[in-house]
């Protein structure tokens, strides 16, 4: 059988000034052809769809067409969206006769002028393959699913934790996808919008109420005939007509036990609905006056109004600028995004003593640049590493400034790295001998799993903050909880054919 295989992701941030353009996707790395199939061995999706298929003993031809992933950002260029959509397109015209598409998506992701990114690349893809030939994709389970999604996917198959496990979802999509080609499933599928949004804070599936969602997902699945339940407690950043949480739910051939199973889980989400807006958050001084005076070991500040991993531009300084008021003793490692104080530092060389005016460029609304005198002690340029699970990873150039006991690891763009350890080691820093790391994510804390002590999750302001009431609302539909007055909802899931 001849399955194509292609990745086209994005998570975007509706508030985000930065836009992303194709040097976000090159960064991760921008692939085409066989090069899919060699450089995702193992990461993302992908891999785990690869994984399934050496376990195969059939024949399977894969027809690689090409891997485009960039970080979470402000929307995507309307002429780099163009671009890829039809190098995409052009490759899948290309590829002759095909038993299965195996298409990668994030699920939240838009352009300049266009909401749903992944409805329309989807309704593309269809239009060329044609009604007979599935169409299996992993998703993010931080997706909006919109109504073009589900029309034109046989499979949407969500993570099933956070942090996310990308190679398990493209495992278990591959799997069913497999099984559908051989005969023994006929998935439908049921879809539920739930009028909910909420913030970041509760969105650990190892705990609270997304665990009890998660956990009730994974219960229903092992109903006899229900193949895939996935919840979408959607990312709370995403201005689109179609916004909000929804649930997938697929079952072998039985359109009511996929209607029923939508409704239980989807009323559960409502049910809870006061509990996923509970917080746990500390304000700025007070957090790092917490983290100070912890016992020995590592504690994490989740500056979690500046995730870049959410979309944020990561040079808010909010953090920064207090650990330097505060004086900690401590060793402390704070990373920023700043191109133009990057280049003062590889002009000024090591060693040598700078005065920058760090950060709040890129995010002037949330932040405001910090001036700090320190000393250049390490620069390097074009690091490039795998990330388990993530793939390529282009450091770029970097520059780490002393400032008292503060470690200033500048970048001159987003990265994934920005929260991996990785970036203070390779400038010579022992990651075992901090006291306080900050790191730009709301959840996304396990590469520092092997010396994190202590986490604290930072009240602080940005453009992915959790204080959702500050965003200027645009296209979210309403009405919607919290928002608007809601005093009874009921689920009516809708059967796709």
């Amino acid at each position: 059988m001849r399955i194509a295989v292609a990745e086209l992701a994005q998570e975007t941030d509706s508030f985000s000034p930065v836009l992303a353009g194709l040097a976000d996707f090159e960064t991760y790395g921008l692939f085409y052809g066989e090069d899919v199939i060699q450089r995702m061995q193992g990461a993302g999706p992908i891999g785990g769809f690869l994984d399934v298929v050496a376990e195969r003993t059939d024949n399977v031809e894969l027809v690689p067409l090409l891997r485009g992933w960039a970080s979470a950002g402000g929307p995507i260029c309307d002429e780099t969206f163009s671009q890829l959509r039809g190098e995409l397109l052009d490759r899948l015209r290309a590829a002759g006769k095909l038993d299965a598409v195996f298409l990668s998506l994030h699920g939240a992701a838009s352009s300049v002028s266009e909401d749903d990114v992944e409805g329309a690349v989807l309704e593309d893809v269809r239009r060329v393959v044609g009604n007979s030939v599935p169409i299996a994709v992993p998703l993010d389970h931080h997706a909006s699913v919109t109504r073009r999604m589900v029309q034109n996917a046989d499979l949407l198959v969500g993570h099933e934790t956070q942090p996310h496990d990308p190679p398990a979802t493209g495992r278990k999509t591959a799997r069913l996808m497999f099984q559908m080609l051989a005969g023994e499933i006929s998935p439908v599928m049921a879809w539920q919008r739930i009028p909910l949004i909420t913030p970041q804070d509760q969105f650990l599936t190892s705990g609270g109420p997304m665990k009890e969602w998660f956990d009730l997902a994974r219960e229903l699945e092992n109903r006899p005939g229900v193949l895939d339940v996935s919840p979408y407690p959607m990312q709370p950043w995403l201005d689109v007509a179609e916004g909000g949480w929804a649930v997938v739910v697929h079952t072998d051939g039985d359109p009511e036990l996929a209607r029923e199973v939508a409704a239980e889980i989807s009323a559960r989400a409502w049910d809870l609905r006061e509990e996923f807006w509970k917080s746990g958050r500390v304000p700025v001084a007070e957090a790092v006056r917490s983290a100070v005076a912890a016992d020995d070991g590592l504690v994490i500040l989740s500056d979690t109004g500046d995730s870049v991993y959410g979309g944020a531009p990561g040079d808010n300084t909010t953090l920064l600028r207090e650990l330097l008021e505060q004086q900690v003793p401590c060793l402390s490692l704070v990373p920023v995004v700043d191109a133009a104080a990057v280049a003062v530092a590889f002009d000024a060389g090591v060693p040598s003593t700078v005065t920058l005016n760090i950060g709040g460029q890129l995010d002037s609304i949330f932040s405001s640049p910090v001036e700090v005198t320190g000393r250049v002690v390490s620069l390097s340029e074009n690091v490039t590493t795998d990330i388990p699970g993530r793939g390529v990873c282009n450091l770029g150039r970097t520059a780490l400034i002393e400032c008292g006991a503060v470690r200033i690891v500048l970048l001159d763009h987003r990265s994934f790295g920005v929260n991996h350890p990785l970036l203070y080691a390779h400038l010579g820093i022992d990651v075992a001998a901090a006291k306080l790391v900050v790191v730009k994510t709301a959840s996304n804390f396990q590469f520092f799993s092997q010396w994190r002590k202590q986490m604290i999750r930072v009240d602080t302001p940005g453009t992915t903050q959790s204080n959702l009431s500050e965003f200027n609302w645009q296209r979210l539909p309403r009405p919607i909880f919290p928002f608007d007055e809601l005093p009874s909802w009921s689920p009516e899931p809708e059967v796709v054919v």
